[in-house]
């Protein structure tokens, strides 16, 4: 008998895992979908950034990275070339291109942010700290 194949998964923001990376990181991550959670080739989070905050400089070998920004204000430093980004903008960055996000407004800066393929990414947030939204992040995620 074969199993029955995957239809969909569901799953609120109260029981989504949140993580940092490192203790002195100034943002945050919501583990939407990873592969060592739901059997996927990709990783989405929400990405929280505080006041002031940003990535470090980063890349990725073979991944794209998209980021689509729900709320708060920003810049993006990608190969020496800046640009602004605000709700509603969607930034994609490709595979190789080394990069910065960071927040400029005066709230916090939340993206929706997608890795495709993972590239480790899931992982390097599964092996961070565990970390809680805090009510500011609840209302304006909806939750």
């Amino acid at each position: 008998m074969s199993a029955t194949p995957r239809s969909f998964s569901v799953q609120t923001l109260q029981d989504a895992k949140v993580f940092k990376i490192s203790p002195s990181d100034s943002n945050y991550f919501v583990l939407l979908a990873s592969p060592q959670v739901n059997r996927v080739s990709f990783a989405q989070v929400i990405e929280i950034f505080e006041v002031g905050g940003a990535t470090p400089p980063n890349s990725h070998v073979a991944a794209d990275e998209i980021f689509y920004v729900l709320s708060g204000s920003g810049e993006a430093i990608c190969n020496g070339q800046t640009t602004r980004i605000g709700a509603g903008h969607s930034l994609i960055v490709y595979a190789g291109s080394e990069h910065v996000v960071r927040n400029t407004g005066r709230d916090r800066l939340y993206c929706l942010t997608t890795m495709i393929p993972d590239e480790g990414f899931a992982q390097l947030i599964h092996n961070g700290l565990p970390w809680m939204l805090d009510a500011d992040d609840i209302a304006t995620l909806g939750g």
